[in-house]
């Protein structure tokens, strides 16, 4: 059995298209197979910008309600949003549930170890591996924080320097676009997979707020996933689509690694 979580929260993102994150998060969790949608009530307001992050009240509050939304779930759950920000509660309850046997695997065009002090926007989905690893601001970070053993970084190329000499001191491992297969080399179940859209080629799949160049090929990610064996949660995120008008290749994109991802449960 497998769950929907629909988070369409934007307000983790500095984008000024990030409001289209809501609309985003809706559609993409319409086209993931599952068996049940639930959609978390998150705040729909800016909040205030606070220890340098922004919005961190209502961030604060949303990972309360998505934690909430989870307590009522026995399902496997794949997350749908909304900003990378959405994936912080689920992967804690993942790690509560599978211990230090998981794996992280977090495949996006940003590394996004960001802190208050080295991101001046306050955008928190550019800080949530930092924050999974225990290093943020309180009501943001989990009670049991992830080692960087348990973390890997897949399709990542856009990066400043002091997130690469955080990933440097931390020892994550990181791989690109060109080694993005070797990501998957020793990985075992049980996996958390989290896909950021902007991991994607812009050419093929532009619908995102932070488009990088040079990026994964649509068939290329859906194979990679399609190798991953025992997923236990995933979650697609940051879908950001441009109207009102659906892109059929772009849903059909998300459909694909919906069902990819769904397939490949422990």
């Amino acid at each position: 059995m497998t769950t929907v979580l629909c988070v369409p929260q934007w307000q983790g993102s500095a984008s000024s298209r990030a409001p289209r994150l809501v609309d985003g998060a809706r559609r993409a969790a319409e086209l993931v197979p599952a068996d049940a949608v639930v959609t978390v009530p998150v705040l729909r307001s800016g909040g205030e910008k606070t220890a340098g992050i922004r919005a961190y009240d209502v961030l604060v509050e949303n990972q309360r309600l998505s934690r909430e939304a989870l307590a009522g779930i026995d399902d496997r759950v794949i997350t749908v949003g909304g900003d990378c920000a959405v994936d912080i509660a689920p992967i804690t309850a993942a790690h509560l549930r599978y211990g230090d046997a998981l794996t992280v695997l977090w495949i996006d065009a940003h590394p996004d170890v960001y802190s208050p002090q080295t991101l001046p926007s306050g955008a928190f989905h550019g800080m949530v591996v930092r924050a999974l690893l225990g290093d943020g601001p309180a009501g943001l970070v989990p009670e049991r924080p992830l080692t960087p053993r348990q973390v890997i970084i897949a399709g990542e190329r856009a990066g400043d320097a002091s997130e690469h000499d955080y990933l440097v001191r931390t020892g994550l491992r990181r791989y690109g676009v060109d080694d993005l297969e070797r990501a998957l080399d020793g990985l075992r179940g049980p996996v958390y997979v989290h896909v950021d859209l902007d991991v994607l080629e812009p050419a093929a799949f532009g619908a995102t707020c932070y488009p990088e160049p040079d990026g994964v090929r649509p068939q290329r990610l859906i194979d990679l996933v399609s190798q991953v064996d025992g997923i236990v949660g995933a979650a697609i995120t940051e879908h950001a689509p441009a109207g009102d008008d659906a892109d059929p290749a772009e849903a059909e994109v998300i459909r694909r690694l919906g069902a990819a991802l769904a397939s490949r449960g422990a």
